[in-house]
């Protein structure tokens, strides 16, 4: 099926003195339910196109570019990138798109990681109806797995935890003094024509991705030490759907084995695709979270 391609409604959205979102808006029906999509790493709320073309005939469709990324303001402080102002960010978009309703999350990498954090924190109750996370894990549930692998599990329990690492490498190098901009200027130096390669990725709508990546290894920097040292029990009795593709370079399938200890109610999906999933599969993607919105908006 070809779907037309639909320009959304811009807006700038002022969430603080200093921070403006550049937000995204597929449909003007109020009524329809809500889905707020949030990107991660180091993309922007382009990344979602496709699978808004698809879902905006039966939902509101809302993506924005976090802070760093896009249109959005880029706070210089690294501190500023910690996850509570994201969340911040996240609540002050709900507060506005849809103050009575509550809103479907939808996440992918680093916006799936945001919206663990929000579905965990009772600073939202009450505002979020369900979440689809796409290769994103709550960094505290990462951080209790891949220490308890490694210190207590099984033969295999400490393989995944140790491939994971492996995959996970350049958060490493992101956090060595100057090696941060350095390995996100040479190894992802033409990131976009990879993208446009290797993933069905279209270079001219990410014109902003050198500098988002730049920018947004600042959200590595500030969170990642911190979640891993000093992770907390993070529960949830709202309704998530994982969404994990199984060829995923940076993501495995293994951070979400002990999701049932933190999330009461769990629907898992396996895809055999790589990491930017809702741009190579954008029907397969759209398909979960419509069917996924109808079943607990029914």
């Amino acid at each position: 099926m070809r779907w037309q391609i639909l320009k959304p409604e811009l807006i700038s959205l002022n969430v603080s003195p200093s921070i403006t979102l550049n937000t995204r808006i597929w449909g003007t029906d109020s009524h329809l339910p809500t889905i707020i999509m949030v990107h991660g790493f180091p993309d922007n709320s382009l990344i979602w196109q496709k699978i808004a073309e698809r879902l905006s005939p039966m939902f509101r469709v809302i993506a924005y570019d976090v802070r760093g990324a896009g249109g959005s303001s880029i706070p210089t402080r690294t501190h500023d990138y910690k996850l509570n102002y994201l969340i911040d960010d996240l609540e002050a978009v709900i507060n506005h798109i849809s103050p009575q309703q509550k809103v479907h999350l939808v996440g992918h990498d680093w916006g799936s990681i945001q919206c663990w954090e929000a579905v965990t924190s009772p600073h939202l109750h009450g505002k979020i109806a369900s979440f689809t996370s796409i290769s994103g894990p709550s960094l505290d549930h990462a951080a209790y797995w891949l220490l308890g692998s490694l210190k207590h599990g099984s033969i295999a329990s400490k393989r995944k935890a140790l491939k994971q690492l492996a995959h996970s490498w350049y958060i490493a190098a992101f956090h060595l003094p100057l090696a941060s901009q350095v390995t996100w200027r040479v190894a992802f130096n033409k990131w976009p024509a990879r993208l446009t390669k290797f993933k069905a990725l279209h270079g001219e709508d990410f014109a902003s991705q050198a500098s988002d990546g730049a920018h947004g290894v600042k959200l590595y920097r500030a969170n990642f030490l911190d979640k891993l040292f000093k992770h907390q029990e993070r529960k949830t009795d709202i309704p998530i759907q994982l969404i994990i593709p199984t060829k995923d370079k940076f993501v495995t399938a293994g951070l979400f084995d002990d999701l049932s200890q933190w999330a009461n109610h769990v629907w898992r999906h396996e895809i055999e695709a790589e990491h930017w999933v809702q741009r190579t599969h954008p029907d397969e993607i759209s398909a979960y979270i419509r069917e996924f919105v109808d079943f607990i908006e029914g």
